[in-house]
């Protein structure tokens, strides 16, 4: 059996930083209550541009299910906003999120088979394009509000479990894709097929319609495309009037700007439902 955290007493959280090219780099990690001995999962979670850790944790807050569940939920800070295209402007973040998974994985004898990404608009941008360059230490992510970015000099390579969630009526990034920012991205439908090909699966999904019992103007559909030899599934799920939110989180800012927040799913709970099936493969 090997051997993790020593039994805590309580859930800690606290602020923590690491040194990446010269420059510190912030997260905070919440480690609930343990008495477990194996290694536990993680989850790193993204917030979206010009957000924070703190902003991330109210705004999907995976703490609730990491203290029944026993996962490790990291949120790291971008220096404004992460950088997901071709110019980094000197920011590395994908070397800071890899030298983050090493940090967390020495310190908090994580598992190192069960690292999970998710993110929400620019912090769905650069999930995606983690999938992209560090797909070798990642085992599946979800993505919210965001796709993939076009031609930025990286794309999918390697075969992996995704979840992606876009609200129909996004004002922020459009559902059906195209230029955002002087940039050109994926539509929702897009990304879907681009990973349903590479993950070998059924091209004709399974249909879910899940309807508006929190009566709050959304509903959603999701598709469900699977690959039973190699286990792989390839999942969106469509908010129906849905806007640049989380879905089952917080209105953070009003309908007029973000559009609505649906309340007929649970991003959190159905993520780490997700989630937890996968582990990287042991080569």
């Amino acid at each position: 059996m090997l051997i993790g955290l020593p039994a805590l007493a309580q859930p800690q959280q606290k602020r923590e930083q690491i040194i990446v090219d010269g420059i510190k780099r912030a997260f905070v990690t919440y480690v609930p209550t343990t008495g477990e001995t194996e290694r536990m999962p993680v989850i790193i979670s993204l917030h979206g541009g010009f957000a924070s850790p703190k902003g991330m944790f109210h705004l999907a807050d995976f703490r609730p299910i990491a203290d029944k569940e026993k996962f490790i939920v990291v949120c790291p800070a971008s220096k404004h906003i992460w950088h997901d295209g071709a110019d980094i402007h000197g920011i590395d973040d994908v070397k800071f999120i890899d030298q983050l998974i090493t940090y967390i994985i020495k310190t908090y004898h994580a598992d190192a088979s069960r690292v999970y990404v998710t993110g929400i608009s620019n912090g769905g941008f650069m999930t995606s394009r983690l999938a992209c360059q560090l797909h070798q230490r990642i085992a599946a992510i979800a993505v919210v509000a965001a796709s993939l970015d076009i031609n930025e000099g990286y794309d999918l390579v390697k075969p992996m479990p995704v979840l992606y969630m876009h609200g129909s009526k996004d004002p922020i990034v459009a559902y059906n894709g195209g230029k955002m920012f002087g940039r050109q991205i994926y539509s929702q439908e897009g990304i879907l097929k681009k990973w349903v090909a590479l993950d070998g699966c059924n091209p004709k999904p399974v249909i879910t319609n899940i309807p508006d019992a929190a009566h709050d103007g959304t509903s959603i559909i999701k598709e469900e495309y699977s690959n039973p030899a190699n286990g792989l599934k390839v999942i969106g799920y469509t908010i129906n009037n849905g806007g640049h939110t989380w879905p089952g989180g917080w209105q953070y800012a009003p309908q007029f700007i973000i559009g609505k927040t649906t309340k007929n799913l649970n991003a959190c709970r159905v993520m780490w439902d997700f989630f937890k099936g996968y582990r990287v493969g042991l080569e």
